[in-house]
């Protein structure tokens, strides 16, 4: 809703006078697109409520940890505590964001995602921890809004996960777009004790230390998978050394009778991703046969322009040996981008050469 809204703005700060659209002055209405906002997401969940109301699902709105594998004890909402009892129970809990040491979130001036999408006023400089999804996401938002912003990472490379000539092209783009980028960069401290923000950096590989300040500082250094407080060690749930639950091909925990899917378990943190291992972790309990196919799901980045993929990066194939071409085609050259002058970007598709079986489409449009 964000970044629909800030494109809107920042469209009609820089493009319409170019369509011969013409008015005297453009002003951003902040707390009124926070609301357009917050009715998107309220009327979306009540929508799912409205869906478990239909499917005669019981909903109990509270914070749920395992008593044994075929119960969980809820403190509700209302202050009340109850068990509910399960043959078969799925942990859905998602992810949190990941935490940076020595930086305390405050969603004040130090945020998360969820802090930067409720800020109540836009911040003259923005940094930008991370150069990942989220990070670039949410730094457009406000970039178009006003604030200057940069973008720290440690990894030599934004959104390490991208085809590498789709991620330069699309760094170019951001970069003309006045983002800018500080990579091969590590922050040691964060400073909240006066006005603004002070962070002190290092370059990845040791060396002098410098400092920016900022107004407001968002953390996207990733996100960990939500287990904290579930009592999987009550039941003895295995996880991996980042905190994944360990499942086999059809979603179980070492727990008899657990099933975990989504966030918490390894894969793309991605809710079509999630969506995909309930549907198939339901029918293996029904005694069906599920199946989620890992290497075609796909991911975007709402930017502007905005990139979509599916399947693998060129470096992906390359390192598999694989025999392969690539069709590339730019934006400059289509009828369509030229006419709303909105040409930037291109279609690149990865295909085995022998069988030309798609392997890999990137798209930045």
């Amino acid at each position: 809703a964000l970044l629909h809204s800030s494109q809107m703005f920042h469209e009609a700060k820089h493009s319409f006078a170019s369509h011969g659209v013409k008015f005297s002055s453009v002003e951003i209405d902040l707390p009124a697109m926070m609301a357009q906002k917050e009715k998107a997401v309220s009327t979306l969940t009540k929508g799912i409520e409205g869906l478990f109301k239909k499917n005669k699902v019981t909903y109990i709105k509270g914070y749920g940890k395992f008593v044994s594998p075929s119960e969980v004890s809820v403190e509700t909402l209302e202050g009340r505590n109850t068990v509910v009892k399960g043959k078969n129970i799925i942990i859905a809990t998602g992810s949190d964001v990941k935490s940076l040491p020595g930086i305390t979130i405050d969603e004040k001036k130090i945020v998360s995602s969820t802090g930067a999408l409720a800020l109540s006023e836009i911040p003259r400089k923005l940094v930008v921890i991370g150069a990942g999804y989220i990070g670039l996401e949410m730094g457009s938002v406000w970039g178009r809004l006003g604030s200057e912003v940069t973008v720290v990472e440690f990894a030599p490379d934004i959104v390490p996960s991208m085809d590498g000539e789709i991620r330069k092209q699309f760094q170019r783009t951001l970069e003309k777009q006045k983002m800018k980028f500080m990579l091969k960069t590590k922050v040691l401290g964060v400073d909240s004790s006066g006005d603004s923000v002070k962070l002190t950096l290092e370059p990845a590989s040791g060396g002098d230390q410098t400092t920016i300040e900022a107004d407001v500082v968002l953390v996207s250094a990733g996100r960990i998978p939500f287990t904290a407080g579930l009592g999987l060690d009550k039941i003895g749930v295995k996880t991996d050394k980042v905190g994944r639950i360990l499942v086999n091909d059809r979603f179980q925990t070492n727990a008899s009778g657990v099933y975990a899917i989504g966030d918490v378990i390894p894969g793309p943190m991605l809710a079509h991703k999630a969506e995909e291992d309930g549907v198939a972790c339901v029918e293996f309990i029904a005694g069906k046969h599920g199946h989620v196919d890992y290497d075609k799901v796909p991911g975007v980045v709402y930017t502007h322009p905005e990139i979509a993929s599916v399947g693998k990066t060129e470096e992906q194939v390359k390192s598999l040996g694989i025999d392969y071409r690539v069709g590339k085609f730019p934006f400059l050259a289509n009828s369509r981008a030229k006419a709303i002058d909105d040409a930037e970007g291109m279609v690149k598709i990865l295909a085995e050469k022998e069988t030309d079986k798609v392997l890999g489409v990137h798209i930045m449009a």
